[in-house]
């Protein structure tokens, strides 16, 4: 496929998991491919990386600044940086509930202020943020990155409506449990890691965790231009997780 071709696209936390699959899978169908991540070592061949932090407003400025001299311009951007966070709500103090949701939220916000100009310009342009099946249910223990999640559904519609009159369509994909380094290090600091790999993969009605390549390829799907009409929508890749009771 080739419906990327001639198309810039910027994704943030390209240099890992979903956003390193994702880069790869823009690569491959044509797109120039531009990574924003705080540590670029892990970014796929091809890619220009840019060092920057998401929750640091120069930072983007510059990275997206960088991206449009180097690449040309800005046609994609996929907001996927973020972290997670684990607890009830009383086990989070003011301080992470603070930097949870200038990554995850106020990130995108920054990105997207800094790539508007640009994605205006484009008869292409389309934006995708990484949103998550805890926007819909609640699960336990994920009280702070729920809510960070949650938000970011909000603000993917708030942003569609805004945005759609000025040709930029906006769009989210709402992941399960997804096999990416983040998860890696929550079991790591499990008691029991078989035991808790075993219940996470026993919630998605699947039966196993998401791939990042399912999350890129619906990332893709929404990103495409062949997805024109396409905008104010959610795609979940949850394993029917939100939906299912077996």
């Amino acid at each position: 496929m080739s419906d990327f071709e001639g198309l810039v696209a910027l994704i943030t936390g390209g240099a890992s998991g979903i956003g390193a699959a994702t880069a790869m899978l823009l690569q491959s169908r044509g797109a120039q491919v531009a990574v924003l991540d705080r540590s670029t070592d892990g970014a796929p061949d091809g890619v220009f990386a840019v060092p920057g932090d998401v929750s640091d407003t120069a930072q983007v400025d510059r990275a997206v600044a960088s991206v449009v001299d180097e690449l040309g311009g800005l046609d994609v951007v996929v907001n996927n940086a973020g972290m997670g966070a684990a607890g009830d709500v009383s086990q989070n103090d003011d301080a992470e509930w603070a930097r949870v949701l200038d990554v995850n939220v106020t990130g995108i916000a920054r990105v997207t202020r800094a790539a508007l100009p640009h994605l205006r310009q484009s008869s292409n342009a389309s934006v995708v943020n990484m949103c998550s099946v805890v926007a819909f249910i609640g699960l336990r223990q994920r009280a702070l990155y729920g809510a960070s999640k949650g938000a970011v559904l909000a603000l993917t519609y708030a942003m569609a409506a805004d945005h759609i009159s000025e040709g930029i369509r906006v769009n989210a994909v709402a992941p399960g449990t997804v096999d990416t380094p983040w998860v890696g290090r929550l079991l790591d600091a499990a008691e029991d890691r078989e035991a808790t790999a075993a219940a996470l993969r026993a919630r998605q009605p699947l039966g196993r965790l998401v791939t990042a390549d399912e999350v890129a390829h619906a990332v893709a799907s929404l990103a495409s231009p062949a997805a024109g009409s396409i905008t104010g929508t959610v795609l979940r890749v949850d394993g029917g997780l939100a939906t299912l009771r077996l």
